[in-house]
Formats: structure tokens, sequence, C-alpha cells
């Protein structure tokens, strides 16, 4: 089913500097199926609602809090090995179209109205992605086709269709 908040919030979009909130996925433990859901809570000490990886753990700093990629760099991942896989497949959190992610960590993304999250740094294609396609992990390493880390600064609620900005400075 076509989603026309999707639709609406990508050609309304100031290129460059808004995107559109395409898809939410979570897992609950090492190695878990990923989950995909329409809406969730996220929280500064527990990121995702229902994913494992969110929780910092005491004395750590949460850098790998929340994962987001582009759906374009998925996309072109996908072309260059000539396969086409879900992007959840990719282990990623959150799905972003129409967003160009910053590759600065300390750049904050608000998401919806109240979650803002802090890019840490790069997601590195691991091992795993070379299981579900050879080449795969080759194909996300340039240019942060990976996607991004961040940690949580705010709370809130968010879901598909929702709106992501680059904060400003």
């Amino acid at each position: 089913m076509k989603d026309l908040r999707l639709d609406a919030a990508v050609t309304s979009a100031p290129s460059g500097r808004i995107g559109v909130l395409a898809g939410i996925a979570r897992h609950a433990f090492p190695k878990a199926p990923m989950e995909l859901v329409e809406a969730v809570e996220v929280t500064v000490d527990g990121g995702i609602h229902g994913d494992f990886r969110g929780a910092v753990k005491p004395g750590g700093r949460g850098r790998r809090q929340v994962t987001l990629i582009e759906r374009g760099d998925w996309d072109a991942a996908m072309a260059e090995v000539g396969h086409t896989i879900a992007w959840q497949e990719r282990r990623a959190n959150l799905l972003v179209d129409g967003l160009d992610l910053p590759q600065v960590p300390g750049v904050r993304l608000r998401i919806g109205r109240d979650v803002v999250v802090e890019i840490t740094r790069e997601t590195d294609p691991c091992e795993r992605m070379e299981a579900l396609a050879p080449g795969l992990r080759a194909a996300l390493t340039p240019d942060w086709r990976g996607g991004v880390c961040t940690r949580v600064r705010q709370g809130g609620h968010i879901a598909v269709g929702d709106e992501i900005r680059i904060e400003e400075a």
C-alpha cells in the first residue's frame, strides 16, 4: 500500500535539508530477525523501544543507539551487487528518504516533532553483509553508504512518514 504522506513529504521538502522517515526496524537481541514497525517510542537511555542496541551501558557513550541509512545509498549498493534485498537486512533502525545524511559527527537530526539524534560516526558494514550478497560489504563502504550511527539527545514518538530535518547548529 502506498503511503501518500511519504510522497507529500518528499516532494514538498527543500532539497538536502528535509527528508522523510520511510521505515523503522528493530531487533530484540543480537542476530535476531529485524522487526518492521510503523511507530515507536525513542528514549535517551534506551534508544528505540524494543531494540537491544539502544540501551546505554553503564559508563558507555551510546554512540550506536540508533542507526540510519539512506534509501538511495541502499538502492545504489543493491544495484552494484545485482540483488534486491529488503533494507532492514542491513540491520539499520531507520530508513531515510529524500535527505542526504551529513557525514559529520556532532550534527543533529530532528525526527518528527520531538526526537533529536546526534550523528556520532559512520556505520561500518560488517561481515554479515557479505553473507547476504557477495560484494555487499564493499558496496556499502564508500561515502558512508552503510549509514550513520547516532545517540539520542531528546526522546519522543516517531512514525513512518515523519519529517527528518537537519537541525541548525
